[in-house]
């Protein structure tokens, strides 16, 4: 593992830090307090290849790889967590899914609108009856005497879902074979028999609009189905390790705004007649927060780096997905519940973006895939027991 950025990864980073200090950052607090969804700042991100940082060129992206990819989701992910989420289920759960197990029709119509920025994308799995266990869904696509696929059933916490033209969908073919009879489709949200919900009232990432969606006789042509009929379960799991990288680099972002938040605090803030950050207490907190945000990265950068070798020679990367997430989502929760703690009263207040950073971190350990997942995930590889 090279721990050297090279001169594109910089590049695209810096891109990414720049969008994110001069648009992101100061418009947080609004769209957090509105639940807006930030349209002109994810197009701004898109016309910067921001939205499909790992798609070719080709396709519209900016042919990057998966370290690239971290560095620009941690610099956007400080800035506001909202607009990170948005980013990552584009690059890691829409367009890497389609790019992997996609043809070459299917690149140029879905993945291109979206890795501009043109258009948003969706990931579809979970179902109000099933979270975790993905192969309990209900939702069902039954093929037709013509081909075509009558699909009836019901979506649950659809990242984007509110706003997304194309969505990447998981229904049951075959309800008797279990996980081999999910099935991948890609699905136009402007087609008859599809319908949105109401928009989550969230507790935090709020600009990141999350609804339920509902099929009703929605026909799917055969040619929007994604890889084969029945590889639906083996997609998702594919595609969410990915999207594991990119919730923890997320989770890495607003630990690392927190903890600069926190520093800059204990160095100004007196109290008894000196720094706060003077008191052992304190420097205790700061160092155990460093530790924990430095392991993150660099566990996150591994799984990253392992990702882009899999891509090259073959193999897999989930438990370098699961260990980077598990280890980043629950870091940010600790750091800013530290860093909430540490700023006392005024950290509880919403004039500062504390209180949002504790908020949003708390989604980290919960969506693609729960803390408790990603600990069964690690453990079954480790031991490879069932």
């Amino acid at each position: 593992m090279d721990f050297g950025f090279s001169d594109e990864q910089l590049m695209i980073q810096d891109v990414a830090r720049r969008i994110a200090q001069e648009k992101i950052a100061p418009s947080a607090e609004h769209h957090d307090r509105t639940g807006e969804f930030p349209l002109e700042n994810i197009r701004t991100l898109g016309e910067n290849g921001l939205m499909g940082i790992e798609v070719p060129a080709e396709y519209g992206g900016a042919g990057m790889d998966p370290i690239a990819y971290v560095l620009a989701m941690v610099e956007i992910a400080a800035a506001d967590a909202a607009h990170s989420t948005i980013v990552s289920v584009n690059n890691s759960l829409f367009c890497n899914g389609i790019l992997t197990f996609g043809n070459e029709e299917q690149k140029q119509l879905y993945v291109r609108a979206i890795a501009e920025g043109r258009e948003i994308g969706a990931f579809a799995l979970t179902e109000p009856q099933s979270g975790s266990d993905a192969t309990a869904m209900r939702c069902k696509a039954t093929l037709q005497d013509d081909g075509t696929y009558l699909v009836n059933g019901k979506k649950s916490w659809i990242t984007s879902g509110p706003v997304a033209k194309y969505i990447v969908l998981f229904a049951m073919t075959d309800m008797d074979k279990g996980a081999r009879g999910i099935t991948a489709f890609m699905v136009d949200t402007e087609r008859e028999g599809f319908h949105r919900g109401k928009t989550e009232p969230k507790m935090g990432i709020r600009a990141s609009a999350t609804c339920e969606i509902e099929f009703t006789d929605y026909v799917i042509k055969p040619e929007e189905v994604l890889g084969a009929e029945g590889e639906g379960f083996k997609i998702a799991m594919s595609v969410l390790d990915a999207g594991r990288i990119g919730i923890a680099s997320q989770a890495i972002g607003i630990a690392r705004a927190a903890y600069e938040a926190t520093l800059e605090y204990v160095r100004e803030r007196k109290a008894f007649g000196q720094p706060i950050g003077a008191f052992q207490m304190t420097q205790a907190k700061i160092a155990d927060m460093k530790c924990k945000l430095d392991a993150s990265l660099l566990l996150t950068l591994r799984a990253a780096w392992k990702k882009g070798e899999t891509e090259k020679h073959g193999g897999r990367f989930s438990t370098e997905a699961a260990v980077a997430k598990l280890t980043a989502s629950e870091a940010a929760m600790w750091i800013t519940h530290q860093a909430l703690q540490i700023h006392g009263g005024m950290g509880y207040s919403k004039e500062l973006p504390i209180e949002r950073y504790f908020r949003d971190a708390k989604i980290t350990e919960i969506y693609e895939g729960t803390s408790e997942i990603q600990r069964l995930v690690i453990a079954r590889n480790e031991t490879g027991l069932r």
